[in-house]
């Protein structure tokens, strides 16, 4: 009687992966590299991936995987050669089986820009609102640290996150408005504040809202990054298995210059996150009394030339319209505003960034949680 690969999967259902709780073949995560006969015996060579990167954790998944093939051919009276080779889950592979931070989310979504100032917060803020609406369960993390403002663009300043007890761990509750569930660095100080915090306890703050919050099941989490290419940034596309990237800019070129670098981060070989695609924000604006004209104050269609320059996606335009500004200010965001210029605009960015979404490697949309 010989081996197969088949055989093989079989004999390592046992092996459990110790951080997820799960065995390595429900999980995806064992692969027969060779099944060949050799002489009197044979030869298995087997990849497996590991949770955890640690040396030692990766040591003791090899030794359970020689010794589940080792039980394997006593069983069959076999001589089996052995090579296992045990690599680390990739980030950019996790599935939502085999994530440790953020389990229960399908989409993780960033929202950057390079340049501040650029209305990266309020695009957010209208896309959550939007997804919301439209049934949606939907999440916000305000990375933001050093300039909070979701606590402010849903009027929810003066509110503060409850702990919460899971299985026997505290947890954070997390904020909600309009529909979205939230965490910010902004509702752990005061208003008038200022946070004055160093990369690395920054990055550690962040992360505790990613890990420490209640998030349970989400069709989407956005997260509003600070502008730049800085600490944050790079401890998030570690942390957190990121779905793709959406940046924001205004189409003037001193903007364009930093989208470009933000871009090209997410591009980068070690991070590697698909960028959906971008935004041009304050892209016209229409005077009240004059409705048919548009002023570009900005610029005229920088952003979509870039976007068609680096075949990245473009995904609309919103316009300077003081009503956006308004309702940020006092905590109702545009894409409230039925039937609205600016609320027409946020939904067709919204069905835009879901297509791309949904043609994404590895990707598929939610549709809409029952009420």
């Amino acid at each position: 009687m010989g081996l197969t690969a088949e055989t093989i999967i079989e004999a390592l259902s046992g092996v459990v992966e110790p951080e997820l709780g799960k065995d390595i073949v429900t999980l995806e995560l064992a692969e027969v590299l060779t099944c060949e006969a050799r002489g009197e015996g044979w030869q298995v060579r087997v990849r497996v991936k590991s949770s955890s990167p640690a040396m030692h954790a990766r040591q003791r998944m090899r030794e359970a995987v020689e010794f589940a093939l080792e039980k394997l051919g006593t069983r069959e009276g076999l001589a089996i050669e052995t090579e296992v080779e045990v690599v680390p889950i990739g980030s950019n592979e996790r599935t939502l089986e085999t994530r440790k931070v953020l389990p229960g989310v399908k989409h993780i979504i960033a929202i950057a820009s390079g340049k501040g100032g650029v209305g990266k917060s309020t695009v957010t803020a209208n896309l959550a609102v939007e997804l919301a609406r439209r049934g949606h369960r939907v999440g916000l993390v305000d990375a933001d640290i050093h300039g909070p403002s979701m606590p402010t663009m849903f009027d929810v300043v003066r509110e503060k996150p409850q702990p919460v007890e899971k299985a026997g761990k505290s947890m954070i509750g997390p904020v909600e408005a309009h529909g979205v569930k939230m965490l910010s660095i902004g509702f752990f100080a005061d208003p008038d504040q200022a946070i004055v915090w160093r990369g690395p306890m920054a990055s550690k703050a962040l992360g505790q809202l990613f890990t420490d919050g209640d998030w349970g099941e989400l069709d989407y989490m956005l997260i509003d990054l600070p502008p730049g290419t800085g600490d944050v940034h790079l401890s998030l596309v570690q942390l957190v298995p990121l779905s793709g990237v959406v940046v924001v800019s205004t189409p003037q070129d001193i903007a364009l210059a930093d989208a470009r670098k933000g871009v090209s981060m997410f591009q980068l070989d070690s991070i590697n996150v698909p960028v959906l695609g971008l935004v041009e924000n304050m892209a016209y604006f229409t005077p009240p009394d004059l409705p048919d004209r548009k002023y570009h104050l900005f610029g005229r269609d920088g952003v979509k030339r870039f976007a068609e320059a680096s075949g990245t996606p473009f995904l609309g335009e919103l316009p300077l319209v003081q009503a956006i500004r308004e309702a940020g200010d006092a905590g109702r965001p545009a894409a409230l505003q039925e039937g609205t210029e600016a609320a027409k605009a946020i939904a067709a960015l919204t069905d835009r960034m879901l297509d791309v979404l949904a043609d994404a490697p590895s990707a598929k949309a939610p549709s809409a949680s029952p009420a």
